[in-house]
């Protein structure tokens, strides 16, 4: 056990720099990798020094300490296994509405993240020409206009036409954006899709029934492989967050 939790750790802080060379230091929740990694070297070395020295903790309190880390890593794997399920939504058919969810816009251009949203949103757009698309996104640090205007110029440009975009220019959060473009559009009463890269679907289609959306259908957009992995963790940890807040 002790080998094992030393490379786990050591697995931790490698992918820890992997991410920090893709995606740049300042990579959002990039430091749970580096509090893993220590943690599960400095909790191997606690195991070798309870075997170096038999009594020295108490045995009610080692297995308190290993009944946490028990429960505490099913709920984990638990929560990481919806945010996977959602993964794969594609929505159906001629929906009402779809609403992309805004990602970061770098000056004028679309991030990574954010183009990948848009080409699903394209392909979908261009098999159901009926479907109006809902950009969604506010103005943030480092962005020279609006996500949803970003999203409009891109759209329009691969040949979209503009009366079937409906833009949202406030929001600057998930939740902002599902409550804002219902308050535009209605689109919480009809058949509604939810666009955005496939991690963040499973969360998002759970703050929209929260908000009241009848039936809200996910619409997995790809993500960077490379942070496929943290992805899904960051949103296990986000999942926590919102049902806390009461919004899930």
């Amino acid at each position: 056990m002790t080998a094992f939790l030393t490379v786990a750790g050591g697995l931790c802080l490698v992918y820890y720099f992997i991410i920090i060379v893709f995606a740049g230091i300042t990579a959002d929740f990039a430091w749970i990798w580096l509090l893993a990694g220590f943690g599960l070297g400095a909790l191997g070395g606690l195991l070798r020094w309870e075997r170096l020295h038999p009594g020295f903790f108490p045995v009610w309190l080692r297995y308190a300490f290993l009944a946490v880390i028990f429960l505490g890593m099913v709920i984990f794997v638990i929560l990481c296994c919806q945010v996977i399920g959602g993964m794969y939504a594609e929505g159906n058919e001629d929906l009402d509405y779809v609403v992309v969810l805004g990602a970061q816009v770098k000056g004028e251009v679309p991030s990574r993240a954010l183009r990948k949203r848009l080409e699903k949103a394209l392909a979908y757009a261009s098999e159901n020409q009926n479907t109006v698309l809902i950009l969604s996104g506010g103005q943030g640090p480092g962005e020279d206009i609006t996500e949803a205007e970003c999203m409009r110029r891109w759209l329009t440009e691969k040949g979209i036409a503009e009366e079937r975009l409906v833009l949202e220019e406030q929001s600057v959060s998930t939740k902002e954006n599902l409550q804002f473009s219902d308050e535009l559009t209605g689109c919480k009463e009809k058949k509604t899709g939810i666009l955005s890269n496939n991690f963040h679907v499973y969360r998002a289609v759970k703050l929209a029934q929260k908000l009241g959306y009848r039936q809200p259908e996910g619409i997995a957009a790809a993500s960077d492989p490379v942070m496929q992995v943290h992805y899904v963790v960051r949103e296990a940890f986000a999942l926590v967050k919102e049902k806390l807040r009461g919004n899930i």
